[in-house]
């Protein structure tokens, strides 16, 4: 088997792999999660929310490439297998069945906060390590909050 090699030194690799690891994680996880909701949707705002999920799933996706990509370029084997995020994914998630729309607005401003906070950590763990990679998780970040505030902004404008 051929192994990629990187120019990083092991131990900031290893960081650095570590982070787009769990990074990885929360975004498959994420995306999985906007769907579940996106499907099970319903109350007067559901076309709105509905949509606004479909963006973020796409945010997500997109994103988990790019991470996946940058471990990859790294030497460090990205693991998006089905097992690994389920066994590995700890954000908030929608109750199963149909969810109403003020109930997917509050557990996707819950949800989509606590992942900006880990990337926050991982933005620090890597300021000394990898620059790059630092660059990479402060655009995911900037893009989930993005997101949480058009969340909560829904909440706020009825009311909740």
């Amino acid at each position: 088997m051929t192994v990629m090699k990187s120019t990083m030194p092991d131990g900031a690799r290893q960081i650095a792999g570590a982070a787009l690891q769990d990074t990885l994680v929360d975004l498959l996880g994420l995306s999985l999660i906007g769907k579940q909701a996106h499907w099970n949707i319903v109350g007067p705002r559901f076309r709105s929310i509905h949509l606004q999920l479909d963006e973020l799933v796409m945010s997500a996706r997109e994103f988990a490439d790019s991470v996946a990509e940058r471990a990859a370029a790294l030497g460090v084997s990205p693991d998006g297998r089905p097992e690994t995020i389920a066994s590995a994914f700890t954000l908030p998630g929608p109750k199963d069945g149909w969810v109403h729309d003020v109930d997917v607005v509050e557990v996707m401003v819950e949800t989509l906060g606590a992942a900006a906070t880990r990337l926050r950590e991982r933005i620090d763990v890597t300021e000394g390590t990898d620059p790059v990679t630092q660059d990479l998780l402060i655009s995911i970040t900037a893009e989930l909050e993005k997101q949480r505030w058009m969340f909560a902004a829904e909440s706020v404008s009825h009311g909740n």
